[in-house]
C-alpha cells in the first residue's frame, strides 16, 4: 500500500506563476468587484455608471491577458 497523505494538494497550474500580467489584473479586477460591492449603496449614478465601465474594461483585460497566453 503506498503511503500517500490524505491531504495531498493538487499541483498549482503553472500559469499561476508565470502569467503575471494575468494575475495582477485579476487581483485588480477582484479589488475592484469588492470596493463596489461595499460602497454601491452610498454612489451615485455617474459613480456607478463608471464602476461599470471599469468592470467591463478590466473583464476584457482579463479575456486579453488569457487569449494572449494561450497563444505563446
Amino acid at each position: 500500500m503506498p503511503n500517500r497523505s490524505p491531504r495531498t494538494k493538487p499541483p498549482i497550474p503553472e500559469d499561476r506563476r508565470t502569467n503575471r500580467p494575468l494575475r495582477e489584473t485579476l487581483d485588480e479586477l477582484v479589488e475592484h468587484v469588492r470596493a463596489v460591492a461595499r460602497t454601491v449603496h452610498e454612489m451615485t449614478p455617474e459613480e456607478v455608471d463608471y464602476a461599470q465601465q471599469r468592470l467591463e474594461w478590466l473583464a476584457d483585460e482579463v479575456w486579453r491577458a488569457t487569449t494572449e497566453s494561450e497563444l505563446t
